[in-house]
Protein backbone atom coordinates (compact mmCIF):
# COMPACT_ATOMS: atom_id res chain seq x y z
CA UNK A 1 0.00 0.00 0.00
CA UNK A 2 2.49 2.06 0.37
CA UNK A 3 3.79 1.69 -3.69
CA UNK A 4 -0.02 3.05 -4.24
CA UNK A 5 0.41 6.37 -2.16
CA UNK A 6 3.92 7.07 -3.45
CA UNK A 7 2.68 6.62 -6.77
CA UNK A 8 -0.67 8.77 -5.98
CA UNK A 9 0.98 11.86 -4.26
CA UNK A 10 3.39 11.97 -7.47
CA UNK A 11 0.19 12.33 -9.67
CA UNK A 12 -1.38 14.73 -7.31
CA UNK A 13 -0.51 18.37 -6.75
CA UNK A 14 2.07 18.85 -3.22
CA UNK A 15 0.30 19.48 0.23
CA UNK A 16 2.25 22.34 1.68
CA UNK A 17 1.10 22.07 5.66
CA UNK A 18 1.54 25.29 7.44
CA UNK A 19 4.53 25.73 10.10
CA UNK A 20 2.23 25.75 13.56
CA UNK A 21 6.09 25.53 15.71
CA UNK A 22 6.08 29.34 15.33
CA UNK A 23 2.60 31.45 15.28
CA UNK A 24 2.74 34.23 13.52
CA UNK A 25 2.11 37.99 15.38
CA UNK A 26 -1.89 37.67 14.23
CA UNK A 27 -2.25 34.31 15.74
CA UNK A 28 -0.53 35.43 18.88
CA UNK A 29 -2.54 38.56 19.15
CA UNK A 30 -5.97 36.82 18.51
CA UNK A 31 -5.03 34.00 21.15
CA UNK A 32 -4.23 37.21 23.92
CA UNK A 33 -7.49 39.37 22.75
CA UNK A 34 -9.63 35.82 23.10
CA UNK A 35 -7.75 35.53 26.87
CA UNK A 36 -8.60 39.01 27.60
CA UNK A 37 -12.19 39.10 26.15
CA UNK A 38 -13.08 36.05 28.67
CA UNK A 39 -15.89 33.42 28.02
CA UNK A 40 -18.11 35.35 26.03
CA UNK A 41 -16.13 34.83 22.77
CA UNK A 42 -16.04 31.14 23.38
CA UNK A 43 -18.91 30.22 21.57
CA UNK A 44 -17.97 32.65 18.14
CA UNK A 45 -14.61 31.07 18.28
CA UNK A 46 -16.01 27.46 18.35
CA UNK A 47 -18.50 28.01 15.51
CA UNK A 48 -14.86 29.25 13.73
CA UNK A 49 -13.61 26.24 14.77
CA UNK A 50 -16.30 24.03 13.32
CA UNK A 51 -16.47 25.89 9.87
CA UNK A 52 -12.55 25.35 9.40
CA UNK A 53 -13.00 21.74 10.68
CA UNK A 54 -15.90 21.30 7.94
CA UNK A 55 -13.48 23.19 5.07
CA UNK A 56 -10.70 20.99 5.78
CA UNK A 57 -12.94 17.82 5.85
CA UNK A 58 -14.32 19.41 2.48
CA UNK A 59 -10.45 19.39 1.21
CA UNK A 60 -9.73 16.24 2.63
CA UNK A 61 -12.90 14.43 0.35
CA UNK A 62 -11.91 17.24 -2.89
CA UNK A 63 -8.34 15.49 -2.43
CA UNK A 64 -9.31 12.07 -2.28
CA UNK A 65 -11.03 12.38 -5.51
CA UNK A 66 -8.33 13.71 -7.39
CA UNK A 67 -6.65 10.81 -6.36
CA UNK A 68 -8.93 8.22 -7.45
CA UNK A 69 -9.21 10.20 -10.45
CA UNK A 70 -5.28 10.34 -11.13
CA UNK A 71 -4.32 7.02 -9.94
CA UNK A 72 -3.08 4.36 -12.51
CA UNK A 73 -5.04 1.57 -13.42
CA UNK A 74 -3.27 -1.13 -11.99
CA UNK A 75 -3.97 -4.32 -9.76
CA UNK A 76 -3.17 -2.43 -6.55
CA UNK A 77 -5.14 0.98 -7.24
CA UNK A 78 -8.20 -0.95 -8.87
CA UNK A 79 -8.57 -3.03 -5.25
CA UNK A 80 -7.77 -0.07 -3.19
CA UNK A 81 -10.48 2.54 -5.03
CA UNK A 82 -13.12 -0.60 -5.44
CA UNK A 83 -12.98 -0.87 -1.50
CA UNK A 84 -13.23 2.49 -0.87
CA UNK A 85 -16.35 3.16 -3.59
CA UNK A 86 -18.02 0.05 -2.44
CA UNK A 87 -18.11 0.63 1.16
CA UNK A 88 -19.14 4.46 0.71
CA UNK A 89 -22.12 3.17 -1.21
CA UNK A 90 -22.78 -0.15 0.57
CA UNK A 91 -26.30 1.21 1.05
CA UNK A 92 -26.82 1.19 -2.67
CA UNK A 93 -25.71 -1.78 -3.42
CA UNK A 94 -27.43 -3.90 -0.75
CA UNK A 95 -30.95 -2.73 -2.53
CA UNK A 96 -30.17 -4.34 -5.75
CA UNK A 97 -27.41 -7.15 -4.68
CA UNK A 98 -27.58 -10.02 -1.65
CA UNK A 99 -24.00 -10.45 -0.07
CA UNK A 100 -22.05 -13.44 -2.28
CA UNK A 101 -24.22 -11.07 -5.47
CA UNK A 102 -21.76 -7.68 -4.07
CA UNK A 103 -18.77 -9.87 -3.69
CA UNK A 104 -19.12 -11.21 -7.25
CA UNK A 105 -19.95 -7.41 -8.34
CA UNK A 106 -16.50 -6.27 -6.49
CA UNK A 107 -14.56 -8.80 -8.64
CA UNK A 108 -15.70 -7.59 -11.63
CA UNK A 109 -15.48 -3.74 -10.62
CA UNK A 110 -11.91 -4.53 -10.06
CA UNK A 111 -11.16 -6.15 -13.11
CA UNK A 112 -13.24 -3.50 -14.75
CA UNK A 113 -11.09 -0.48 -13.49
CA UNK A 114 -7.98 -2.35 -13.90
CA UNK A 115 -8.62 -2.62 -17.82
CA UNK A 116 -10.49 0.84 -18.27
CA UNK A 117 -9.62 2.78 -14.96
CA UNK A 118 -12.24 4.83 -13.56
CA UNK A 119 -14.56 5.58 -16.94
CA UNK A 120 -15.10 1.46 -17.46
CA UNK A 121 -15.77 1.18 -13.49
CA UNK A 122 -18.50 4.74 -13.92
CA UNK A 123 -19.93 2.92 -17.06
CA UNK A 124 -20.87 -0.10 -15.02
CA UNK A 125 -22.21 1.78 -12.10
CA UNK A 126 -24.47 3.91 -14.08
CA UNK A 127 -25.58 0.18 -15.90
CA UNK A 128 -25.96 -0.89 -12.03
CA UNK A 129 -27.88 1.54 -11.00
CA UNK A 130 -30.44 2.24 -14.03
CA UNK A 131 -31.28 -1.93 -14.03
CA UNK A 132 -31.87 -1.90 -10.11
CA UNK A 133 -34.11 1.01 -10.54
CA UNK A 134 -35.96 -0.53 -13.46
CA UNK A 135 -36.09 -3.69 -11.60
CA UNK A 136 -37.73 -1.89 -8.59
CA UNK A 137 -40.36 -0.02 -10.59
CA UNK A 138 -44.09 -1.45 -9.27
CA UNK A 139 -42.11 -4.35 -7.33
CA UNK A 140 -45.56 -4.75 -5.35
CA UNK A 141 -47.87 -5.11 -8.64
CA UNK A 142 -45.17 -7.47 -10.62
CA UNK A 143 -44.70 -9.51 -7.25
CA UNK A 144 -48.82 -10.22 -7.02
CA UNK A 145 -49.00 -11.08 -11.20
CA UNK A 146 -46.16 -13.61 -10.57
CA UNK A 147 -43.68 -12.29 -12.66
CA UNK A 148 -41.19 -10.11 -10.40
CA UNK A 149 -37.35 -11.01 -9.94
CA UNK A 150 -37.00 -13.14 -6.78
CA UNK A 151 -35.46 -11.37 -3.39
CA UNK A 152 -37.39 -8.45 -4.53
CA UNK A 153 -34.84 -7.70 -7.54
CA UNK A 154 -32.03 -8.36 -5.50
CA UNK A 155 -29.82 -10.62 -7.25
CA UNK A 156 -27.01 -12.99 -6.31
CA UNK A 157 -22.98 -13.91 -7.58
CA UNK A 158 -24.65 -16.15 -10.59
CA UNK A 159 -27.01 -13.10 -11.79
CA UNK A 160 -23.74 -10.73 -11.40
CA UNK A 161 -21.68 -13.76 -13.76
CA UNK A 162 -24.29 -13.46 -16.35
CA UNK A 163 -24.74 -10.59 -17.13
CA UNK A 164 -21.00 -9.49 -17.16
CA UNK A 165 -19.18 -12.57 -19.14
CA UNK A 166 -18.99 -11.26 -22.03
CA UNK A 167 -17.23 -7.57 -20.74
CA UNK A 168 -15.25 -9.68 -18.14
CA UNK A 169 -13.95 -11.24 -21.32
CA UNK A 170 -13.31 -8.03 -23.21
CA UNK A 171 -11.48 -6.80 -19.81
CA UNK A 172 -9.11 -9.48 -19.58
CA UNK A 173 -7.93 -8.91 -23.50
CA UNK A 174 -7.57 -5.87 -22.62
CA UNK A 175 -5.07 -6.35 -19.90
CA UNK A 176 -3.53 -8.45 -21.42
CA UNK A 177 -3.26 -6.86 -24.69
CA UNK A 178 -4.22 -9.76 -26.83
CA UNK A 179 -3.94 -8.52 -30.09
CA UNK A 180 -1.84 -5.37 -29.48
CA UNK A 181 -2.98 -1.65 -30.11
CA UNK A 182 -5.37 -3.20 -32.81
CA UNK A 183 -7.42 -5.15 -31.33
CA UNK A 184 -7.47 -2.76 -27.78
CA UNK A 185 -10.26 -0.45 -29.53
CA UNK A 186 -12.52 -3.19 -30.52
CA UNK A 187 -12.17 -5.03 -26.89
CA UNK A 188 -13.39 -1.75 -25.38
CA UNK A 189 -16.02 -1.39 -27.95
CA UNK A 190 -17.60 -5.37 -27.32
CA UNK A 191 -17.19 -4.39 -23.31
CA UNK A 192 -19.49 -0.93 -23.64
CA UNK A 193 -22.18 -3.26 -25.94
CA UNK A 194 -22.28 -5.93 -23.88
CA UNK A 195 -23.68 -3.68 -20.98
CA UNK A 196 -25.61 -1.46 -23.28
CA UNK A 197 -27.13 -4.66 -24.59
CA UNK A 198 -27.91 -6.06 -21.08
CA UNK A 199 -29.15 -3.09 -19.71
CA UNK A 200 -32.09 -2.28 -22.39
CA UNK A 201 -33.07 -6.28 -21.83
CA UNK A 202 -33.41 -5.54 -18.44
CA UNK A 203 -35.50 -2.53 -18.79
CA UNK A 204 -37.30 -3.30 -21.46
CA UNK A 205 -38.08 -6.62 -19.40
CA UNK A 206 -39.28 -4.75 -16.33
CA UNK A 207 -40.82 -1.97 -17.93
CA UNK A 208 -42.82 -3.80 -19.55
CA UNK A 209 -43.85 -6.14 -16.90
CA UNK A 210 -45.26 -3.20 -15.46
CA UNK A 211 -46.43 -0.76 -18.21
CA UNK A 212 -46.96 -2.94 -21.21
CA UNK A 213 -50.77 -3.33 -22.31
CA UNK A 214 -49.94 -6.23 -24.33
CA UNK A 215 -47.10 -8.83 -25.35
CA UNK A 216 -46.25 -10.61 -27.97
CA UNK A 217 -43.98 -13.81 -28.84
CA UNK A 218 -40.76 -12.67 -30.55
CA UNK A 219 -41.17 -15.94 -33.16
CA UNK A 220 -45.53 -15.69 -33.97
CA UNK A 221 -46.44 -12.30 -32.30
CA UNK A 222 -48.77 -14.29 -30.97
CA UNK A 223 -50.72 -12.45 -27.42
CA UNK A 224 -49.11 -13.36 -24.59
CA UNK A 225 -49.08 -12.57 -20.67
CA UNK A 226 -46.35 -10.63 -19.40
CA UNK A 227 -43.58 -12.30 -18.11
CA UNK A 228 -43.66 -15.35 -20.92
CA UNK A 229 -40.42 -16.15 -22.05
CA UNK A 230 -39.63 -14.46 -25.24
CA UNK A 231 -42.44 -11.82 -25.22
CA UNK A 232 -41.91 -8.26 -26.50
CA UNK A 233 -44.00 -5.55 -25.17
CA UNK A 234 -43.75 -1.90 -27.31
CA UNK A 235 -43.76 0.23 -23.94
CA UNK A 236 -41.09 -2.46 -22.96
CA UNK A 237 -38.71 -2.31 -26.00
CA UNK A 238 -39.12 1.56 -26.37
CA UNK A 239 -37.78 1.64 -22.77
CA UNK A 240 -35.04 -0.27 -23.86
CA UNK A 241 -33.78 1.15 -26.33
CA UNK A 242 -33.92 4.67 -24.31
CA UNK A 243 -31.47 2.58 -21.66
CA UNK A 244 -29.10 1.65 -24.38
CA UNK A 245 -29.11 5.03 -25.91
CA UNK A 246 -28.05 6.50 -22.62
CA UNK A 247 -25.58 4.18 -21.44
CA UNK A 248 -24.09 4.46 -25.11
CA UNK A 249 -24.01 8.35 -24.58
CA UNK A 250 -22.48 7.76 -21.44
CA UNK A 251 -19.38 5.52 -22.64
CA UNK A 252 -19.34 8.29 -25.23
CA UNK A 253 -19.11 11.01 -22.56
CA UNK A 254 -16.17 9.14 -20.79
CA UNK A 255 -14.34 8.83 -23.44
CA UNK A 256 -14.38 4.92 -23.89
CA UNK A 257 -16.24 4.70 -27.25
CA UNK A 258 -16.56 7.54 -30.33
CA UNK A 259 -20.06 9.01 -31.34
CA UNK A 260 -20.28 6.28 -34.07
CA UNK A 261 -19.68 3.54 -32.26
CA UNK A 262 -22.11 4.64 -29.85
CA UNK A 263 -24.92 4.21 -32.40
CA UNK A 264 -23.34 0.59 -33.16
CA UNK A 265 -23.74 -0.19 -29.62
CA UNK A 266 -27.68 0.70 -29.81
CA UNK A 267 -27.78 -1.18 -33.33
CA UNK A 268 -26.17 -4.19 -31.82
CA UNK A 269 -28.30 -4.22 -28.34
CA UNK A 270 -31.37 -4.13 -29.95
CA UNK A 271 -30.29 -6.91 -32.74
CA UNK A 272 -28.88 -9.06 -29.75
CA UNK A 273 -32.18 -8.68 -27.85
CA UNK A 274 -34.08 -9.63 -30.28
CA UNK A 275 -31.95 -12.58 -30.83
CA UNK A 276 -32.57 -13.37 -26.88
CA UNK A 277 -36.13 -13.34 -27.00
CA UNK A 278 -36.36 -15.86 -30.10
CA UNK A 279 -34.29 -18.28 -28.30
CA UNK A 280 -36.60 -17.44 -25.47
CA UNK A 281 -39.58 -17.97 -27.19
CA UNK A 282 -38.02 -20.87 -29.05
CA UNK A 283 -36.31 -23.15 -26.48
CA UNK A 284 -36.23 -22.42 -23.04
CA UNK A 285 -38.21 -24.19 -20.66
CA UNK A 286 -38.75 -26.32 -23.45
CA UNK A 287 -38.05 -30.54 -23.70
CA UNK A 288 -34.40 -30.98 -23.83
CA UNK A 289 -33.41 -27.44 -23.00
CA UNK A 290 -34.20 -27.26 -19.27
CA UNK A 291 -30.12 -26.32 -19.32
CA UNK A 292 -31.20 -23.16 -20.58
CA UNK A 293 -32.15 -21.04 -17.73
CA UNK A 294 -31.98 -17.11 -17.69
CA UNK A 295 -28.30 -17.02 -16.66
CA UNK A 296 -27.12 -18.54 -19.73
CA UNK A 297 -29.62 -17.07 -22.02
CA UNK A 298 -27.77 -13.41 -20.38
CA UNK A 299 -24.60 -14.91 -20.99
CA UNK A 300 -25.59 -15.89 -25.25
CA UNK A 301 -27.39 -11.91 -24.91
CA UNK A 302 -24.55 -10.32 -23.57
CA UNK A 303 -22.09 -11.86 -26.46
CA UNK A 304 -24.05 -11.64 -29.11
CA UNK A 305 -24.17 -7.71 -28.37
CA UNK A 306 -20.18 -7.61 -28.06
CA UNK A 307 -20.02 -9.63 -31.43
CA UNK A 308 -22.22 -7.74 -33.55
CA UNK A 309 -20.74 -4.33 -32.05
CA UNK A 310 -17.16 -5.45 -33.00
CA UNK A 311 -18.46 -7.26 -36.31
CA UNK A 312 -20.38 -4.11 -37.60
CA UNK A 313 -17.75 -1.60 -36.71
CA UNK A 314 -14.96 -3.92 -38.80
CA UNK A 315 -16.84 -4.70 -41.54
CA UNK A 316 -19.80 -1.69 -41.71
CA UNK A 317 -18.01 1.64 -39.82
CA UNK A 318 -14.71 0.97 -41.10
CA UNK A 319 -16.26 1.50 -44.80
CA UNK A 320 -18.59 4.01 -43.72
CA UNK A 321 -15.55 6.43 -42.79
CA UNK A 322 -13.72 5.77 -45.61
Amino acid sequence: MASISSTLLLNSSPLRFPNFSSPSPFARSCRFSHRNLGPSLSPAVNRSDGAIAATSMQGVVTEAMKLIETASPTWKSAVANNLLIFVLGSPLLVTGLSASGIAAAFLLRTLTWRAYGSAGFLLVAAYFVLGTAATKVKMSEKEAQGVAEKKKGRRGPRSVIGSSAAGCVCAILSIYQVGGSAFSQLFRLGFVSSFCTKVSDTVSSEIGKAFGKTTYLATTFKIVPRGTEGAMSVEGTLAGLLASFFLASVGCFLGQITPPEAAVCVLASQIANLGESIIGASFQDKEGFKWLNNDVVNVINISLGSIVAILMQQFILQNWVK
